[in-house]
């Protein structure tokens, strides 16, 4: 009779929190989840990935770098070197200053791009510039000297960055530039890779470590008629500035008489419609699911701000940031931005008193009640911004905040009070064809002299597609066949079946909105792996079978618990674009969040016998 009473009380607590945040809302909790499914099922298709098309036969000239000032001529090239490190965006940057760090003087990076960069070679559209405060983006500022002019960077700063890191640890030596790896085959006999490229290149290297990254991969909506457009067409990643005109700073003059239509209205059409806006005859904005654009707040960074700061400050605040995002405590936000407000609103709930000693399940209950909150002031924004009712009410975004990736923004919504911007609401189902010069949305047609795709890249594809090429281990062994039945890894690092390389990403690793912070965790533990094996005279370093399935367990184990929210969720790349039957639960990231995934790599190395490894 006592727990009866106490369990109703409790029960009856939780209710009130729930009922008071509601009333804040002015909705009813019910009826706004029912809104959310309703808006998720008008968009979920049955082909998931499907949809879209890679860049590939016919669409190849989509993929082409327009950024190229001197074609690049070599010869092939059948050399050996210690490390190879294929892709040159942070990832393989920060892998080659952590071998740096190591003493390893024997580095060859492989980027298909013509300098290093990553997605940030690629994406020079106007406008482009990270939603992450810079001085936590971008890496090794302590160690390279250098302090970002705004608290959110912009695409060139970013690119230079990256170029100063390469230059900082001697990367640009060695390196192959505009060389696209084509094959990757381990020798058996020499426990050598031997990497196959475009140029014709048979190179061997004793390790390889893949950064190549799927963000530079663009890929296309599968509409029909896409090939057939008449008009100019090119995607946001491979950006034409010689047909419109400008540079990353706006200025798209040649636009002034073209009327442009623009696909896609995530991150990269939020930064870039305004600068169409502002320039083009008329823009036409064709949107199938609208983002939630929260208010971003730039301003340079402070000088007296920066002279106050001592050794460490930089890994200080990459942790304070991901332990909030990570939904846990700290005494200061030091960051304080749209991202960890949200999670702040999120952990006050959880922490008022009748909150404590709540159930996981009772405590998401009160955390989906504050994303309310937070969505229903995205919302509301809109409200005040937006003068024209039909499309304020459109540009609504109906799911929880971090369904999508949340966007930050202080001209976006601006953009469409223009009378020459026309929003064009799909209703979920997106763009129904393309004919001759006309996008045509629920049998209207729609025509412009310019089609631009902001369609993003590959991310939810399969692994050789999303890489290009397979890779081929011991006994012959395609990784696609080794994870024919769902990835398999080491930390999201290292495969059995393929020795001596080494994988950083978000498959089986770790997750973070400051993805970079993911990349200096992994490349410092790679960086590990390869000086120990030096150190052992190690000749092959390969994950067991054994330490892949005790990983494999604790990635499903921890994916499970965020099933129901992704199955909830508006199509999108987190959650397989709504597919979440057909993806297997182990193709994820380690879901206990980034800094416990972080803490369990630091606490491997520290154990010192590279548990899970097999040394030959």
């Amino acid at each position: 009779m006592i727990q009866r009473g106490l369990t109703s009380k409790r029960e009856n607590s939780v209710s009130d929190t729930i009922g008071g945040i509601g009333q804040q809302l002015g909705y009813d909790p019910d009826a706004l989840r029912e809104k959310y499914r309703i808006e998720r099922d008008r968009r979920i298709r049955p082909e998931g990935n499907a949809q879209y098309r890679e860049i590939a036969g016919e669409f190849s000239s989509f993929g082409q770098d327009p950024y190229v000032e001197q074609p690049i001529s070599r010869a092939p090239l059948t050399d050996e070197v210690e490390v190879a490190v294929i892709g040159g965006g942070f990832g393989g940057l920060l892998a080659g200053a952590r071998l740096r760090d190591a003493g390893i003087a024997d580095i060859r990076m492989i980027e298909s791009g013509a300098d290093f960069g990553g997605t940030w070679y690629w994406n020079r559209y106007p406008g482009a510039a990270c939603d992450i405060e810079a001085l936590i983006y971008l890496p090794l500022l302590e160690e390279t000297g250098y302090i970002p002019l705004e608290r959110y960077t912009r695409a060139p700063e970013i690119f230079e960055h990256s170029r100063r890191i390469g230059r900082h640890y001697r990367l640009y030596d060695n390196a192959c530039f505009q060389t696209t790896v084509t094959g990757l085959d381990w020798d058996e006999a020499a426990n050598r890779w031997i990497i196959s490229t475009n140029r014709g290149d048979a190179m061997r290297a004793r390790y390889v470590i893949m950064s190549n990254g799927p963000l530079n991969r663009p890929k296309l909506p599968g509409i029909p008629g896409i090939e057939t457009f008449k008009g100019k067409t090119f995607h946001t990643s491979r950006w034409d500035y010689d047909y419109t005109g400008g540079n990353t700073t706006g200025g798209l003059s040649k636009l002034v008489d073209k009327r442009v239509g623009i696909i896609g209205t995530g991150a990269t059409a939020v930064q870039c419609v305004p600068h169409l806006a502002a320039s083009a005859k008329e823009l036409f904005v064709f949107q199938r699911t609208p983002s939630a654009v929260n208010f971003r707040g730039d301003r340079p960074v402070d000088a007296d701000w920066v002279r106050s700061l001592e050794p460490g400050w930089q890994r200080r605040r990459m942790d304070n940031f991901n332990i909030l995002m990570s939904g846990g405590y700290q005494d200061e936000d030091l960051v304080s931005d749209g991202w960890t407000e949200a999670f702040r609103d999120l952990v006050n709930v959880a922490a008022k008193e009748s909150a404590k000693g709540l159930t996981s399940h009772e405590l998401g209950a009160l955390a989906e009640q504050a994303d309310f909150v937070t969505m229903e002031k995205i919302r509301g924004r809109i409200d005040t911004v937006i003068s024209d009712s039909a499309a304020a009410e459109a540009l609504k975004p109906w799911y929880r905040l971090f369904c999508k990736r949340p966007c930050f923004h202080d001209q976006y919504l601006d953009a469409f009070n223009r009378p020459n911007v026309h929003l064009v609401d799909t209703e979920g189902q997106g763009v129904e064809a393309i004919s001759g010069n006309s996008v045509i949305v629920q049998g209207k047609a729609y025509e412009v002299d310019c089609l631009i795709f902001a369609t993003g890249f590959e991310v939810g594809t399969g692994f050789t597609r999303r890489n290009g090429y397979d890779i081929h281990g011991r006994d012959g062994l395609a990784m696609t066949q080794a994870w024919a039945d769902g990835a398999r890894s080491l930390h999201g690092i290292m495969v059995n079946h393929f020795p001596n390389l080494f994988m950083l990403g978000s498959v089986q690793g770790g997750f973070t909105a400051n993805y970079p912070h993911n990349l200096i965790e992994q490349a410092t533990h790679v960086a590990y792996v390869i000086d120990q094996a030096g150190c052992r005279q190690a000749q092959h370093v390969e994950a067991t079978r054994d330490a892949e399935d005790y990983w494999i367990s604790k990635i499903i184990a921890k994916a499970n618990r965020s099933v129901a929210f992704q199955e909830a969720c508006t199509p999108g790349y987190y959650n397989n674009e709504g597919d979440l039957q057909s993806r297997n639960l182990q193709n994820t990231n380690y879901g206990g969040g980034s800094i416990e995934y972080f803490h369990i790599l630091e606490k491997w190395r520290q154990t010192g016998d590279l548990r899970g490894v097999e040394l030959k």
